[in-house]
């Protein structure tokens, strides 16, 4: 170890624009340390940006945006199976609680390849364990991982993650950089085993691998790759210092930065400032990095608009997904019309208007996949998602009164297929129903209470 401390020391002195990663501290440093790795312990500046997924994609970029308690793996696979946005993330998961603790935070990792490309989204204050994550996330099979510097819960931000990170530049800039090594150093071929991962742990993730495999027919693993590391954060924390803050996120090159159209200290309230975000987006257009929006998109004509008038390379849709797959239906015609240089308008992108038998059948299937992902014992979780999908037709309330009460996939078969068979004896009137529990109201969500 010492003896590769040594040798980055040698290369900062020949090489003034390589930098030593901010983990090169002894506790931070593989256990094992190869010779082949030392050289991944120096970046060259230069080549920090590699190519990835995200440079074939066509652009603008429609993507599903996190939203913790939201995009679950069930979720997230309706909208992969139906929707086919361009890119998915995951909920945000805790970096510490990847590598101890109950490994019931691995359920926060389950995707299928339904997702591709799937981005897994981590949070956290301490670069040691984004190295240690950045090896899980690859492990995985991921396609992409991205950090939470925009979370405003006080649970998260009071620790230093989320939105805190903006007041902590060089503490945000060491995170980028402790990620970027750990996709580095697995690439070069570190394993989990190398960093001493609890081996129960290890066979969580390989068993995750296999089945992705064998149940969901994912392609099986034949070589190691780079992912792209990216950054999704806000304005600022209590003002707007967009402008200057992404310019200290551009120093380490991500491969792309996703900006939420409001500060820490606002959280969900107002409206998202686009102007700010359109500053931004000047500054990085500039740059081999890509920028997103994010914020109060309601529909594609409404991401259309914010696309053209601030030239983001795409957005991030929250809110308006939920329950409703068919909102990304049009994406391509949206790319069409503005790589055309044709200002859309409502009629050319309209919203999606699902028939009765629709919403019931794409509720069903969701709850098919969330007892296939996740089995029959936490059905809970689903019950937003089915009061969600079923609205504005004849006999909803009835169904959704019912549905935010199920317990079991037979519970939503019962319900959802008497439904179909007899729509005639639902009647809503003078019917009061619960509404289903959620973690907030606005439900524009890239975090929740850290693990």
């Amino acid at each position: 170890m010492f003896s590769a401390l040594l040798y980055c020391h040698y290369i900062l002195l020949q090489q003034r624009d390589c930098v030593l990663a901010p983990y090169a501290h002894p506790y931070a440093l593989p256990i094992q340390m190869r010779a082949h790795h030392r050289d991944s312990l120096c970046y060259n500046m230069k080549t920090m940006r590699y190519p990835s997924f995200w440079d074939t994609l066509q652009q603008p970029i429609i993507a599903l945006a996190p939203m913790d308690g939201v995009t679950d793996a069930p979720n997230r696979t309706m909208h992969g199976l139906y929707g086919r946005p361009d890119v998915i993330l995951t909920e945000f998961t805790n970096i510490e609680g990847l590598w101890r603790g109950s490994d019931r935070i691995f359920r926060d990792f389950l995707y299928t390849p339904a997702e591709r490309p799937v981005v897994a989204q981590i949070f956290g204050c301490r670069p040691e364990y984004f190295y240690k994550a950045a090896h899980v996330v690859c492990e995985l099979g991921f396609d992409g991982v991205d950090i939470n510097m925009g979370c405003p819960a006080k649970t998260v931000a009071n620790k230093g993650g989320g939105a805190a990170l903006i007041r902590m530049p060089d503490t945000a800039r060491a995170i980028i950089r402790a990620t970027q090594q750990g996709v580095r150093d697995w690439y070069n071929g570190q394993t989990l085993e190398d960093l001493e991962m609890d081996t129960g742990r290890i066979h969580r993730i390989n068993q995750m691998n296999e089945e992705r495999v064998h149940v969901w027919g994912d392609r099986p693993r034949t070589e190691r790759r780079l992912l792209p590391v990216s950054v999704k954060t806000r304005l600022g924390y209590d003002s707007i210092v967009i402008t200057d803050w992404v310019q200290e996120l551009l120093e380490l090159e991500p491969h792309v930065i996703s900006i939420h159209g409001r500060t820490l200290a606002q959280h969900y309230k107002g409206e998202a400032n686009w102007d700010a975000i359109a500053a931004a987006a000047e500054i990085v257009r500039k740059t081999d990095t890509l920028i997103f929006g994010n914020g109060d998109i309601g529909s594609l004509y409404e991401a259309a608009q914010r696309i053209r008038t601030t030239d983001v390379n795409g957005v991030l849709i929250g809110r308006a997904t939920f329950g409703n797959p068919w909102i990304f239906w049009e994406r391509e015609k949206l790319k069409k019309l503005l790589n055309a240089g044709i200002n859309p308008t409502p009629a050319d992108l309209p919203d999606a208007a699902p028939s009765r038998e629709e919403r019931l059948l794409m509720a069903l299937e969701h709850a098919r996949v969330h007892a296939k992902l996740k089995g029959e014992n936490h059905f809970v979780e689903l019950r937003k998602h089915m009061g969600w999908y079923l609205g504005h037709f004849r006999g909803a309330k009835r169904v959704r009164n019912e549905l935010v009460r199920i317990n079991s996939l037979a519970d939503v078969e019962g319900i959802i297929q008497a439904a179909l068979d007899s729509p005639v004896d639902f009647d809503d009137e003078g019917l009061d129903v619960p509404q289903a529990k959620v973690r907030d109201p606005e439900l524009d969500l890239t975090c929740a209470p850290a693990v």
